[in-house]
């Protein structure tokens, strides 16, 4: 018998899975045909064939139908391996890429609407679905959840904070309600008013009476005949004089005499009312209460301070559009619109001209909208005053530069 021309273990067949392993040339290959040719020639071959030109004409009746096909396809595969892969985690998108077109039967970027992929990663940051971010080893991408049970869980979580606040807001109506009834009672205590000792004319003389002080012994009692009036008397202990206690000698440590706390006011001060003094001390523990270590908020301008962005991105303001972990968030520039994530270390407060509207992020009043009433520069503080709630209308003073930023309203 003959030896057969052609088989699966022929040394050309062989030779050709060989060659075929791994990705070929980029420029050698066909999408609409999903054909990929190992040369010039094969190519050239593959383009003059008859099936590759009915492939052509139906391109050729709707073009804009299949690029968005491809492009979509390749959208979702990347975002598909970016999930998968890493996850939430940011990550280089160059690394994403290369692991996405190791696998042989993928979509080809120049068959999409982008030609690049940094236009791809641009296109995914200005759409929303991912977290963008350009630094000095390039462009890093991060994907954004929006699986049914991860929103369910945040909207858990934004509740829970919405109804943590709207106890300290019903607190808060209470306490007013019960200082309101007490003030009408007349149960809480009057103001006491201090006031100088003053004559009411210079001739009028001041007249003291010693009468109840001093007295005269009126029973004394008479000598006795057996008593000597010219014997020198013994001096008793009390009478004895006292010896002056020598530089070797040590004194007695004099007992302090403990100051009274409740000492009237000097003249020219008011004393606390009741009132006063109830609302210190619940201010006071809201300021213990509400001070973090953390300010970011969403819908406020900060200002970008780090030079590790680029100086593309110093000095200048953004919106804060999502916090993430407490101490980072998602920012969009407001001149170029680019979202970038950064830490709340390298962001500072925006403060606004005076009656705009700011957001208290820190302390005693955390969360809560106010006006810029006025600023003092050489204290590096300011006036604020409650904007809405049960608190409207209530002024803040010495609010730090850092506790406060303006709120972003579009024009």
């Amino acid at each position: 018998m003959g030896k057969e021309k052609g088989g699966f273990l022929t040394p050309k067949a062989i030779a050709n899975r060989i060659k075929a392993k791994g990705l070929q040339k980029l420029r050698w290959y066909c999408q609409m045909c999903q054909k990929q040719c190992r040369d010039e020639n094969g190519f050239k071959c593959h383009m003059m064939s008859e099936s590759h030109q009915r492939q052509l004409l139906l391109f050729a009746e709707n073009p804009d139908k299949y690029i968005d096909d491809f492009s979509k396809e390749f959208m979702d595969g990347y975002l598909e391996l970016l999930k998968r892969r890493f996850g939430t985690k940011r990550v280089n998108c160059n690394i994403v890429y290369q692991e996405y077109i190791a696998f042989r039967e993928h979509i080809h970027m120049n068959s999409t609407q982008w030609e690049t992929l940094t236009e791809f990663i641009k296109w995914l940051g200005r759409e929303g679905k991912c977290v963008v971010d350009y630094t000095e080893k390039g462009w890093f991408v991060q994907y954004i959840d929006r699986d049914p049970e991860t929103i369910k869980k945040q909207e858990q979580t934004k509740a829970k904070e919405k109804m943590d606040m709207d106890d300290e807001e019903r607190t808060a109506s209470l306490i007013q309600k019960q200082i309101k009834r007490a003030a009408e009672q007349g149960t809480v205590a009057k103001e006491v008013e201090y006031t100088e000792l003053k004559r009411e004319s210079e001739e009028e003389k001041v007249s003291l009476n010693f009468s109840g002080l001093v007295s005269k012994k009126k029973d004394e009692q008479p000598l006795k005949s057996s008593e000597n009036p010219l014997a020198v008397k013994k001096p008793t202990e009390a009478e004895k004089p006292k010896k002056k206690a020598s530089r070797w000698e040590k004194e007695e440590p004099k007992k302090e005499v403990k100051k009274d706390p409740f000492k009237p006011p000097k003249p020219g001060e008011k004393r606390k009312s009741a009132l006063d003094e109830i609302m210190e001390f619940e201010e006071k523990k809201k300021e213990k209460t509400n001070r973090k270590d953390y300010w970011l908020t969403e819908g406020i301008v900060v200002k970008i301070v780090t030079k590790k962005l680029g100086e593309k991105f110093y000095k200048k303001k953004a919106v804060v559009k999502e916090v993430q972990d407490l101490y980072r968030a998602v920012i969009k520039t407001i001149d170029s619109g680019d979202k970038i994530r950064v830490d709340q270390n390298h962001l500072e407060t925006v403060i606004p001209a005076q009656g705009k509207l700011v957001k208290i992020v820190n302390g005693a009043y955390r969360g809560y909208d106010a006006v810029l009433e006025s600023i003092e520069e050489k204290k590096f503080c300011c006036t604020v005053s409650i904007h809405s709630g049960p608190l409207r209308g209530r002024v803040i003073d010495n609010v730090q530069y850092e506790d406060i930023s303006k709120i972003y309203q579009p024009t």
